[in-house]
Parts: structure tokens; C-alpha cells; sequence
């Protein structure tokens, strides 16, 4: 059986969480971050030097950052449909992927930390308000995108990137400071949170 290490309200986490549920995979979960037990352990580090989580053990296989890692369970167990062997489709899936990974996300860091997280060391309110800008900015530019595709991110179908971007897309409308209108990225979170799945591991009041 799966086994996943990371605490079910991370984000990362949540990735993981949210594609086993597409896919109908069984999986044993064990609690740590923030709140439970520390990544820092030894026996935690020796698996992810990192210390960050989420962490996948597929029997004697283990793997670590949660985009590598919905990657391998939809190539190992059947996911094709979310995630082509053709090398072009294949090709905007993870360009979108990436792009949450490093544009999406380093966007938003500063801002949520300081909003959401109330963290001592993201008081700059010059770096929270250029954070929100740039985290407005890509948003935008996914609406875009999504317009254009008038369904999901990287086409007419359901793909890998719309796990990662769909659990973005909540965190935005999560947290709390003005929004520009985004009409398409608001007809894509109604679309998404026509599926089970999103509804309880990605739109389901957790940011």
C-alpha cells in the first residue's frame, strides 16, 4: 500500500491527496509538519534531506516534492488520462505544472505568510503589497489561458496541472485582500467543484 508522511491540510499534501482520490488508490497517511511530528527528525530527514513534505513510499520507492510525485502516480497507476504519453500534450501539462511550481507560487509566498501565517519575519507591508501585485498578475494570465481553452488549464480535459493549479486557485480566492475580475478563473472553480474529489481535498475551506 501507498504510503504518504505530510499533514493533510498542506497544500502539497493535498496534491497527493486529491489525485488518489481521481485514481481510487488506497494509501496509509502519517501526520507531520506544522502542529504534528517535526521534519527535522532523523528518520524523517534520512528519506527527504530537505525536510519539507510531502513524502510518497511506494514499497521500497520514495520520493519527494509533490509535483514529481502526482507525476509518478499517474504514470505508475493508470493516470494516463490526466497525464498523456503523447509528448505534446504531455508537454503543456507539465509547462503549467512548472509554472504554478515557480511563477504561481513564489508569487504568493510573502503575502500569504504574512496574511494568512501572521508571520513575524513577513511584516514588510511594501513586500506583502508587491507580493498581492504579482500574485494578481498570474492569476490573470491564467485567466487567459483559461479563456482561451474555455475548460480546463491545459485543454478540453482534466489534467495533472489542474490539481496543482486548482488547489492555487483556492488558496487565492482563500485569502483575503482585493481581486481583479477573473471571470474564466471563476467559471473554472465552479467547473472543478463539480468533481467529489476537488470538493474534499481541494474547495473544502482549507488554505
Amino acid at each position: 500500500m501507498l504510503k504518504i508522511l505530510g499533514r493533510s491540510d498542506s497544500i502539497n499534501v493535498r496534491k497527493l491527496l486529491w489525485l488518489c482520490e481521481e485514481l481510487n488508490l488506497s494509501y496509509e497517511r502519517e501526520d507531520w509538519g506544522r502542529g504534528f511530528r517535526s521534519p527535522q527528525e532523523d528518520a524523517f530527514i534520512t528519506l527527504n534531506p530537505n525536510a519539507t513534505i510531502p513524502i510518497l513510499i511506494d514499497g521500497d520507492f520514495i520520493l519527494w516534492q509533490s509535483n514529481s510525485i502526482i507525476r509518478y502516480l499517474a504514470n505508475a497507476y493508470h493516470g494516463q488520462h490526466f497525464y498523456p504519453q503523447d509528448p505534446k500534450p504531455r508537454a503543456i501539462i507539465d509547462q503549467w505544472i512548472d509554472w504554478q511550481g515557480i511563477e504561481l507560487n513564489n508569487s504568493w509566498s510573502y503575502a500569504l505568510m504574512h496574511i494568512i501565517r501572521q508571520s513575524p519575519a513577513h511584516q514588510d507591508l511594501q513586500c506583502v503589497a508587491a507580493s498581492i501585485q504579482s500574485w494578481n498578475k498570474n492569476i490573470q494570465i491564467l485567466d487567459q489561458q483559461l479563456k482561451k481553452t474555455n475548460a480546463y488549464v491545459a485543454g478540453t480535459d482534466f489534467s495533472l496541472a489542474d490539481v496543482v493549479i486548482g488547489l492555487s486557485v483556492q488558496r487565492w480566492y482563500m485569502t483575503p485582500f482585493d481581486k481583479p475580475d477573473c471571470p474564466h478563473v471563476k467559471r473554472y472553480y465552479t467547473l472543478l467543484s463539480q468533481r467529489a474529489a476537488y470538493l474534499k481535498w481541494g474547495n473544502n475551506g482549507q488554505n
